[in-house]
């Protein structure tokens, strides 16, 4: 699955360590996120829609051939 999500939150001048703190987990999870060797947890990805104000699909990407 592809994200939008280090595009989002630079846009908006915030690092991955205030993001992981908000999002209450690491660093190195906010980093593999955005590096794509990680799928967010359904409970993970609503908490990040949710700080952008914004919804799931528009910060990821779901594409059916990449299953």
């Amino acid at each position: 699955m592809n994200n939008r999500l280090e595009e989002i939150r630079m846009q908006r001048g915030i690092k991955q360590e205030e993001l992981a703190k908000a999002l209450e987990v690491t660093r190195q999870t906010i980093s593999s996120l955005e590096n794509g060797r990680y799928n967010p947890s359904i409970l993970l990805a609503f908490k990040i829609a949710r700080y952008f104000g914004m919804s799931i699909e528009e910060i990821f990407i779901y594409e059916e051939d990449q299953v």
